[in-house]
């Protein structure tokens, strides 16, 4: 891949820059990035602190603490179900599995948001598909995940997905119209269906990315279960944890028959337009549980930043 965008990250001081990258372009340099990779400390860090699988009693889907986040953030920076550490942590997150085998989680949802207050080992649509699709990524699948996949790609209402939980939550959903698609649900559904088999679902994949366009197309008029596309939606952030523009666009650029719509032209002319004169990116906005990293912070631009995007580019 001569000429690649990625050439650039293979010096990368950062091990999973540097791992990104190698994978991306094969070679002989991946296992020796790997292997620098597999001996950070700081993903060792992760890993540890997902032996207490699943932390906190989840009440923010949005939290960047939750451990279900962190598990894809693995996924993400390279991680797989053969390091010596995940089989502790793959154990405990299919422990506790539905009749579908859907993952559960501790959930505690108030009654003044249409729960029952007390805690239940649950799904929501806003979960189980980020930590089927970790899991996915690493590498790591049996018949209750393929069960599980199934049974939630075939959860959809019309084109897209909508607020979908598990029984235990009884009636409980997102602020929003019960018709109306769940923009976060959607995006993450077809990212999980890409990692799966983008085959086999090419239709609800493409189902479904094409909701996503059509929201960016009406982005000032159409805003279900309140998830915007404004000025916060297009500011570039990491890890991939929730609703906006570089998430969106790197699942979509995963598609390759809508590269060329005008809204992912216009979505990837926005993540683009970061750039710096000499080349880069600096977040626009930041999670504090990873203030540590250099994707936590604005002030300089950030390497896996700037591999994600290159990334991006690379498959168009």
């Amino acid at each position: 891949m001569s000429g690649s965008p990625l050439e650039p990250y293979l010096d990368a001081s950062l091990s999973y820059v540097a791992y990104g990258a190698a994978r991306a372009l094969g070679g002989p340099r991946a296992a020796s990035c790997k292997a620098r990779l597999y001996a950070d400390g700081r993903i060792n860090g992760i890993i540890a602190e997902l032996n207490d699988w699943p932390g906190t009693v989840l009440s923010s889907h949005r939290s960047a603490r939750q451990c279900f986040h962190k598990l894809a953030l693995l996924a993400d920076l390279g991680i797989e179900a053969d390091h010596p550490g995940m089989k502790t942590v793959i154990g405990k997150v299919l422990e506790h599995r539905d009749g579908n085998g859907v993952p559960l989680l501790p959930m505690r949802i108030g009654e003044g948001h249409g729960g029952t207050g007390e805690t239940a080992r649950a799904w929501a649509l806003c979960d189980a598909p980020t930590t089927l699709y970790a899991l996915i990524t690493m590498g790591y699948r049996d018949d209750g995940i393929v069960q599980a996949v199934e049974y939630l790609a075939g959860r959809r209402q019309g084109q897209a997905w909508g607020c979908v939980v598990s029984e235990a939550l009884g009636s409980w959903r997102g602020p929003g119209k019960k018709a109306d698609p769940c923009p976060y649900a959607t995006l993450i559904m077809v990212k999980l269906l890409l990692a799966f088999d983008p085959e086999r679902y090419a239709g609800a994949i493409t189902d479904g990315a094409g909701e996503l366009l059509r929201l960016w197309a009406h982005s000032l008029t159409e805003h279900p279960y309140i998830f915007y596309m404004g000025n916060d939606f297009r500011k570039l952030k990491l890890p991939f944890i929730w609703y906006d523009v570089l998430h969106v666009v790197e699942v979509l650029s995963r598609i390759p028959a809508l590269r060329s719509s005008k809204a992912f032209t216009e979505m990837l002319g926005v993540v683009c337009g970061y750039e710096l004169a000499g080349g880069g990116f600096i977040p626009g906005s930041v999670y504090q549980e990873f203030n540590g990293w250099d994707f936590g912070q604005k002030k300089a631009p950030s390497e896996w930043l700037g591999l994600r995007v290159a990334l991006i580019r690379a498959r168009l």
